[in-house]
């Protein structure tokens, strides 16, 4: 016999662009500092963030067009 079953707590309300934003700061800041690196590091790394920032901006522009990169005042 199955007991009590608890409610699920509500969703939690994130402003995803800016959880994207972040994470864009990051890469950008990794690559800054491998761009300083010059060729002590292999240059995959670098490609690494550029394909990171790529995807993130193609990813915001997503958002945006799909209407959830608002904040949740505008809605």
């Amino acid at each position: 016999m199955p007991g009590p079953q608890k409610q699920a707590p509500p969703p939690l309300q994130i402003d995803t662009a800016r959880v994207v934003l972040a994470g864009m700061a990051l890469w950008a800041v990794a690559l800054v500092v491998l761009l300083l690196l010059g060729d002590r590091v292999d240059r995959l790394w670098t490609w690494t963030c550029v394909a990171a920032l790529a995807l993130a901006t193609l990813g915001l522009g997503i958002m945006r067009w799909q209407g959830q990169g608002r904040s949740r005042d505008d809605r």
